[in-house]
């Protein structure tokens, strides 16, 4: 089941924590989060699974950065989400969309206990020119039914900038456990 908005305000600093939290970012069942002014692209065209891919830092300036079209950004949110009980789930505003810029389109399922800042998959069809602070995205909880363990691994857990791909990490875990069998 789907929180409404008003079931979000009544978990904030309980079940859930959004901070900093504003109330006029509340939707009817959602809350909107905003993007920092930090990005981050990668260095070189092709990216290989299984190795660190180098990357760049970018600022957003107050009056905006433009960013080119069919290139992937890695962006964060502003605000710091935690809950231990409910499933978090990021989308893309559709005011955002509609000017082509899409927003976690393949990451937007979170697990029980994560807590962090959120890294966001960028990606516009064509140039579009971004500010920091805007409402972005947003954040929906659903209730998990069943026995449950929260979110535990090290990888993505209490971030604290924006995360490239570390995917890499799992074939590192996968080659140790080859070694060791």
């Amino acid at each position: 089941m789907l929180l409404s908005g008003e079931e979000i305000k009544k978990y904030l600093d309980k079940e859930i924590v959004i901070s900093p939290y504003n109330p006029s970012q509340l939707n009817p069942n959602s809350y909107n989060l905003r993007l920092s002014d930090e990005l981050l692209v990668y260095s070189e065209n092709t990216l290989d699974m299984k190795k660190q891919n180098p990357v760049e830092r970018l600022t957003i300036p107050p009056e905006g950065l433009l960013l080119e079209a069919n290139k992937l950004y890695l962006g964060r949110t502003v605000e710091y989400t935690k809950t231990d009980c409910f499933v978090p789930m990021l989308e893309g505003r559709s005011s955002i969309g509609r000017l082509g810029l899409f927003i976690h389109v393949t990451a937007g399922f979170g697990d029980v206990g994560f807590a962090g800042y959120w890294t966001l998959e960028m990606f516009c069809i064509q140039p579009i020119r971004i500010y920091p602070n805007v409402e972005i995205c947003q954040i929906y909880y659903h209730t998990i039914e069943g026995e449950y363990k929260k979110y535990s691994s090290g990888k993505y857990q209490n971030n604290i900038g924006v995360q490239p791909s570390l995917l890499y990490r799992e074939f590192e875990t996968e080659q140790r456990q080859d070694t060791t069998t």
